[in-house]
Parts: C-alpha cells; sequence; structure tokens
C-alpha cells in the first residue's frame, strides 16, 4: 500500500464531463484574464492534485504565511507560493466567474473571483529565494509578474493538449497506480532536470535497493533553468536509458509539468511534498537541489547542502524520508561506480559531471561509456554542434549615441566574414516594426527589450547569431533577457561613454531637447541608465575606434570557440604569425 497524499486525499479539479459543454459555452461570455506559462504550468498541477491539498491559487493569507513560515493558513507545511497575478483588476470581478485562459488564448478554467490581494515583490524574493539579486532568472522575471493576485474558486474544463511523450504525462492518479501494480511499499522518487549520467544511474539504483522498493524517475518538463537542455531531447534520453538499463517491474518513468522555481532549500521540501502526492516515500536530494547557480558576486546563491539540511528538519512532518547520497565517482581500475566518501585513499577515480559531459558534446569529443550510455551519448550528439557552428547572441548596451549600432554595424560584417549567420536587431530599427506603438515608460521599454531577446534567443536557438543595440537601461531587464540564453551564449557588451561624449554625438539633437524637457523619460537626463555590474566586454570610445572595438569583440568570440581561426588573405591581429 502506498502513502496516503499529502493532507490524505488527491485534489481534482476538472469538471465531470457532463457539465463541461455548458460551462464551456458560459465562458465565451465571461471577462478572461491570460496565463504566463509558468500559471499555466501551476493551474495544471493543481487540478489534478500534485499539489495536494492546495486547491487553487493561494488566498492572501496562505501567501503571506507561506512566505513568513512555509506554511498555509491551516498550519499545513507548503513551502513555496503559488499565485495567479494580474496587473489590473477589474471591481465588478469580486465574487463573480471569470476565464482563465492559456497563452495561446485557449479556454482552461472558470474562477470565481473571491479575493484580490497585492503581491509584494521583494519580501517573496527574500522569502522564498533568499537574495533580491536580479541575476537570479525567477527573480529578474518577477519584475514582470502582475502586482495583483486572485484567488478563488476553480473549475477546470481543459487541461494543456500534448502532441509528444503523450504516454508520459500522468496524473498523481495515473502514477499512483502503476506504482501499486508494481506491489512495492516503498517508492523512491528521483527529480532531475538535466539529462542522467551514469553517477545519477548509479545513485538511483541504489537508492531503490536501500529501501528494498521501487524507483519514480520523475524529470520536471515544465519551466526548469534557462539554458537547460530542450525537453524533447532530454526525454528521449531518459526513455531510452529506463528501457534498456532499468528493470521495468522495478521503475516507473513519468513527466512532471513543473514549472521551477529554481529556489533551493525550500524548493526541496516542495519537491518532496510533490512526490509523495505522485505516491513516492523516499525521495533523494541532491547536493546542490533546484540550485541557479551562482549570484552577481560568482557566489553560489544556497551553502552546499543547505537543501538536505532543510528537508531533514521537515521530512518527518511531510512524510518524505530523505535519501542523501555523496557524489557518486567512477572508479577506473574497478569500473565501477561509488560514492566519494567511500573510495579508498589510494584509489584512483574520476568525477562526473554535466559540465565535463558539455565539454565533450560541445568539442566534438568522444563521450567515454562510463560517462554517459553510448545510446544516450548519441542522442545528445545530435542537438550539440561544435562550438564555432552554435548560436549565440551579442547584446551592445549603453547610453543613446554610445555607438553601440556603429560597432554592431562593423561586428555583423566581421562575423559573416568567419561565415557566421547573422541578425542584426537594432534598437531604433525594432521600434519602427516590432515594437510600434509602444512608449518610453518603464513598462514599454522593458516590452521593448524583451521582445528583442525573445526574437534573439530563437534566432540562437536555432544556431544563427544575433547582434542586439539597444539602449536597455535596466539590469533587472537585461538579466532575464540573459536568462532566455543557454550559459555563456549571451555576450553582454556594455558600450562605456560618458555622457557629455554622447550628448556631443548626437546628431538629432535629442539630448538638447530632453534637457529643454521637450522629450520625457529620455534615458541619461530624466531616467536612469543602470551600469551593468558584471557584463562580458567593455568597450570604451573616446580612445578606441569603433574597428577596433569590433575586433576586440572577434577575439573574444574566437577565445571562447565560437569562430573558427580566419585562415584567408587577412588575419585578425591575435598575436599570431
Amino acid at each position: 500500500m502506498l502513502i496516503e497524499p499529502y493532507g490524505g486525499r488527491l485534489v481534482d479539479l476538472r469538471v465531470p464531463e457532463a457539465e463541461r459543454a455548458e460551462l464551456l459555452a458560459r465562458a465565451h461570455y465571461l471577462p478572461s484574464v491570460q496565463m504566463t506559462p509558468r500559471e499555466l504550468c501551476d493551474l495544471e498541477l493543481l487540478a489534478v492534485g500534485a499539489f495536494s491539498p492546495l486547491d487553487r491559487f493561494m488566498t492572501r493569507e496562505d501567501y503571506h504565511r507561506v512566505l513568513e513560515d512555509m506554511r498555509l493558513a491551516d498550519g499545513t507545511l507548503f513551502p513555496i507560493p503559488v499565485t495567479l497575478s494580474v496587473h489590473h483588476v477589474d471591481p465588478a470581478w469580486i465574487d463573480h466567474d471569470i476565464v482563465l485562459r492559456s497563452p495561446r488564448n485557449e479556454i482552461l478554467a472558470i474562477m470565481t473571483v473571491e479575493e484580490v490581494y497585492e503581491r509584494d515583490d521583494k519580501q517573496e524574493a527574500r522569502a522564498v529565494f533568499g537574495t533580491t539579486d536580479v541575476s537570479h532568472p525567477v527573480v529578474a522575471e518577477m519584475e514582470h509578474w502582475g502586482k495583483y493576485c486572485l484567488s478563488g474558486t476553480l473549475r477546470v474544463l481543459n487541461l494543456p493538449v500534448r502532441y509528444s511523450f503523450r504516454d508520459l504525462y500522468r496524473t498523481p492518479a495515473e502514477v499512483r497506480a502503476r506504482l501499486e501494480r508494481l506491489g512495492y511499499t516503498n517508492v523512491v522518487a528521483f527529480q532531475t532536470r538535466n539529462p542522467m549520467h551514469r553517477g545519477h544511474e548509479a545513485i538511483t539504483k541504489r537508492a531503490m535497493d536501500t529501501v528494498h522498493g521501487s524507483l519514480l524517475i520523475h524529470p520536471a518538463v515544465g519551466l526548469t533553468k534557462p539554458g537547460d537542455v530542450d525537453t524533447y531531447t532530454r526525454v528521449r534520453c531518459y526513455r531510452t536509458l529506463v528501457e534498456r538499463y532499468f528493470d521495468p517491474e522495478r521503475t516507473v518513468l513519468s513527466l512532471l509539468p513543473l514549472a521551477m522555481r529554481l529556489a533551493g532549500p525550500r524548493e526541496a521540501l516542495w519537491h518532496g511534498i510533490i512526490r509523495r502526492n505522485y505516491g513516492a516515500n523516499y525521495f533523494i536530494v541532491g547536493r546542490d537541489h533546484a540550485s541557479p547557480g551562482v549570484n552577481t558576486d560568482g557566489q553560489p546563491f544556497y551553502p552546499p547542502y543547505a537543501a538536505q539540511e532543510l528537508f531533514a528538519q521537515y521530512q518527518d512532518e511531510i512524510g518524505v524520508r530523505m535519501l542523501a547520497f555523496q557524489e557518486f565517482v567512477y572508479l577506473p581500475d574497478e569500473d565501477r561506480y561509488e560514492e566519494i566518501t567511500r573510495v579508498p585513499a589510494d584509489c584512483e577515480y574520476v568525477r562526473l559531471s554535466g559540465t565535463r559531459l558539455r565539454h565533450h558534446l560541445m568539442n566534438g569529443e568522444p563521450v567515454p561509456d562510463w560517462l554517459v550510455r553510448p545510446e544516450v551519448a548519441t542522442i545528445l550528439r545530435q542537438t550539440y554542434r561544435p562550438k564555432h557552428e552554435q548560436g549565440f547572441c551579442v547584446w551592445f548596451t549603453g547610453l543613446p549615441c554610445a555607438g553601440k549600432s556603429t560597432i554592431a554595424e562593423i561586428l555583423v560584417e566581421r562575423l559573416m566574414e568567419f561565415g557566421r549567420q547573422v541578425t542584426l536587431l537594432d534598437g531604433d530599427v525594432v521600434r519602427t516594426h516590432l515594437s510600434r506603438g509602444l512608449g518610453f515608460s518603464k513598462e514599454d521599454r522593458d516590452t521593448n527589450i524583451l521582445r528583442i531577446g525573445f526574437v534573439a534567443s530563437e534566432i540562437v536557438r536555432h544556431h544563427g547569431v544575433a547582434v542586439c543595440a539597444a539602449v536597455s537601461p535596466y539590469e533587472a531587464t537585461r538579466n532575464e533577457v540573459r536568462a532566455m540564453f543557454p550559459e555563456g551564449h549571451f555576450i553582454l557588451v556594455y558600450v562605456n561613454t560618458p555622457l557629455e561624449v554622447c550628448e556631443q554625438r548626437d546628431v538629432k539633437g535629442l539630448y538638447a531637447r530632453a534637457r529643454r524637457g521637450e522629450i520625457r523619460h529620455f534615458t541619461g537626463i530624466d531616467d536612469p541608465y543602470e551600469p551593468p555590474r558584471h557584463p562580458e566586454l567593455v568597450l570604451t570610445t573616446t580612445d578606441c575606434s569603433p574597428e577596433e572595438n569590433a575586433d576586440r569583440i572577434v577575439r573574444y568570440l574566437m577565445d571562447r570557440g565560437f569562430l573558427q581561426e580566419w585562415t584567408g588573405d587577412r588575419r585578425l591581429e591575435t598575436g599570431n604569425p
């Protein structure tokens, strides 16, 4: 018999089929709210009971108590806020029905709005993530969440439709039924958002042997860390690995459409609660569970093992025991895997890591069988091109008239000389076409920058090069754009030209008009410019020509493998003969 769901029952907010047609017809005439991709994931998991006992987007009392002490209003431990936010509220919504729509405008649910309250972004960031540093991708994202939160009874009419891996998207009830059929009382859940290497394989197999139970491999496939391997590649790897190397009588693979928060210790607890609802009573907690990496100062957001320490403190209360293994390493002389703390002092070992795997893939090197299974390596090689064929974005930021566009135009020609396919996205040109109608308020500026970032990220995803030149004055928005790209593939170039020099170069007279008050919200005059704290490159334009600055960027890209050494009639001045 499996452990019962958290709170004693599985919530199910889906409307019975007999009522669905009538409600759908009515929904077309109701006011609607369009959800973000993150909220869409949350709605789906609310609907099927993955967040049990939560049965709605959080009330004001739930929200504030979760921030303060990780509990719902009734005292139930629940460490992560689950909210539905909007930028504007119509007073007529209170005590009435509204429709919740997907980002594609599909009708998903009807909410009876019972409560509206303001969210506190700073308090939430400090409580949940332990930081307000906008280099944390979700903290940066919060800048654009709605100011108000809605709560009320939910009637879910449709879940998101799946067109790929449909047999692997299973509700908590469906997963529990499969686990029950395996016949084991103990179930170990494994959370992952990356391809599994041989160390992961060893950990999961030892875990289920330790508790004499079955294994739920339960990868998060909603919103994960920006730059992670895409869902389709990852799932192909998981499926191949499970089918060929795991005992089918003890293993269930299922996909979890979870929007991760990257909240480290709090998120580890949350993951444990979610897996209890899917039937697990043991959970593997990693050294840096749900970590976003390092902060603006290059330090980890969370101390090593902080997630394990917090989980251990509350594991009895949530009813899920932690399995906390140390790092597994490979022992080549014995051809086996072992926890590093159990390796004899005189024994040679090799560390396994995703970083090491990516290094092999990006450099076109053979991937050793002791790192990942050959079948997994084959799948990953189809995704990873050599570094000089991968996409990247060079993003210029700086005051108006700093020289961004001039350097960008020269850089485009230099990159095309290297055989790269390049798209130039200039801020002024984008405003004329993609962002026509936007003004210069902070909200409109952010919208413009995020649009440029989205287009650039799509270019990079398809192995092209995007060169973007936009003032992009706000640090949080630049960080949100950075989060759209794989790590290392967004190169922020700060064109650091003094304000007085920019004014002297201004042939359009915009600075002069701003000084006279004829133009409002002009960056550098009556609107702030926030210099980047850690750009990849800082260029000065009073002592270097645009050509010299463009060549400096080219050298940077060559050093990082994005460009192959030029072998034509002319060489970049790199010190090579």
